[in-house]
């Protein structure tokens, strides 16, 4: 299996030869470059500075906690499908939503202004 990032002129012509070489039934797909180290240390320290100065529903949260919170509140805000479904122990509902893991470096910056846009809305409010 080949990987190839797109980042140069020399890389872009190995992608075409190996396209070229690979037996048919191989299959290729080019996609947007996950979230990289930067972006990731970005987006956790602003949810662990929001866990240190926030509460929400009466106390604070970990990072997780508000990672979840926030994740699915921006996924609802940009219309993308997020599911509730009866816990499978029969203990109240789970909400099913996309990993941060999974994301794009463009939507996890687009997260990031949602963040501190939900940030600078709510400052001093708590629930």
């Amino acid at each position: 299996m080949s990987r190839f990032i797109l980042a140069h002129d020399l890389a872009r012509r190995r992608a075409v030869a190996a396209v070229a070489e690979a037996p048919a039934g191989f299959v290729v797909t080019v996609e947007e470059p996950r979230r990289n180290n930067a972006i990731n240390a970005a987006l956790h320290a602003k949810l662990t500075e929001i866990a240190r100065a926030r509460e929400w529903a009466g106390r604070r949260w970990d990072v997780e906690v508000w990672k979840r919170l926030l994740t699915a509140a921006w996924g609802r805000a940009t219309g993308q499908q997020l599911v509730m479904l009866p816990a499978l122990d029969g203990m109240g509902v789970d909400v099913v939503f996309r990993r941060t893991s999974d994301l794009t470096q463009a939507e996890c910056r687009e997260l990031l202004t949602f963040i501190e846009s939900w940030e600078a809305e709510t400052e001093g409010q708590e629930a």
